[in-house]
């Protein structure tokens, strides 16, 4: 139907939001003739199992779970990733592709580089900018990344056939592939994800604080509930997110530090003219963006 190979064995390592999603993608497409999952939480392997993301469940990463497999995704957080990649080492045939979906790329490419040696050629750093509040194989569904972008961070020893492998799969579930450096990523990324998450949890954190945090949430309405949805994503992934990329998210802490005591001094200084021109100017900045994504779907 697509004019891809199939792919024989998949690995799934990690069998969560976007493990599952692309699983269930592939099999909707009859991309995958096996499905091998891999999850160190019994109960997710097993709700992946019977919800039919996998075909077969693993405990762990093993000659049995990983032999004659083709390609393997790591969907773990970013913090597993060179524990999984020396685990994976005695174990993969020569030429299958390891592909990762971590949010931050550098480390990604230095855990590829420094447990899989022999390996890195046929190793792509990738990162799918799709995803939602909700986590574990319950929250995978079809469609998760149609529109959405793929980001291919190569290497100088990349094997350029890895990564139009790898390309094609993500195309095929819908993803719109590009190619960006893995510094300039996780530079951007801090920006346009990280930063939003860690403002969230701040943002709630700062209400239980209050003393009259009971009164405040019986009535918080529509509006604190779409600025804090990203508080409900899983503060394990995101607290190691965040430490992983804390170089640049530190810089973007402060620049907003300086940009909510510009808009202290507005208030203070009752400058309704310069709030305006602050909303306004974010308003029309995000409406163009929305509208440039409506587009481009």
């Amino acid at each position: 139907m697509t004019g891809i190979p199939p792919v024989r064995k998949l690995v799934l390592i990690g069998t969560g939001l976007i493990g599952g999603s692309f699983a269930l993608d592939l099999k909707r497409l009859g991309l995958a003739e096996h499905i091998a999952g891999i999850d160190t939480d019994g109960g997710n392997l097993e709700r992946a199992l019977a919800g039919g993301i996998i075909d077969s469940a693993h405990a762990e990463i093993c000659a049995r779970s990983v032999s004659g497999a083709d390609f393997v995704l790591i969907a773990t957080p970013v913090s597993a990733l060179p524990a999984v990649c020396r685990a994976l080492a005695p174990h993969l045939a020569a030429g299958a592709v390891v592909c990762d979906t971590g949010s931050t790329k550098q480390s990604s490419l230095a855990a590829f580089a420094a447990c899989l040696p022999q390996h890195l050629p046929d190793c792509v750093a990738a990162h799918p900018a799709a995803g939602s509040e909700r986590h574990g194989a319950s929250a995978a569904r079809h469609g998760l990344f149609a529109g959405n972008r793929l980001v291919i961070c190569p290497h100088p020893a990349q094997n350029p056939q890895a990564e139009i492998r790898a390309a094609a799969l993500w195309q095929a579930v819908g993803a719109q592939v590009c190619r960006m450096d893995a510094a300039v990523h996780d530079t951007v990324f801090a920006a346009v994800s990280h930063l939003p998450h860690l403002l969230a949890f701040s943002y709630v954190a700062q209400i239980l604080a209050r003393p009259d945090a009971e009164a405040c949430f019986a009535n918080a309405a529509s509006g604190f509930r779409d600025f804090t949805r990203l508080a409900s994503s899983s503060p394990a992934l995101w607290r190691d997110i965040c430490l992983d990329n804390r170089a640049a998210l530190a810089g973007l802490v402060r620049g907003q530090i300086e940009q909510l005591e510009h808009i202290e001094a507005l208030l203070h200084n009752n400058d309704g003219e310069g709030l305006y021109r602050c909303f306004e100017q974010a308003k029309r900045a995000r409406d163009q963006w929305l509208e440039g994504r409506e587009k481009a779907v």
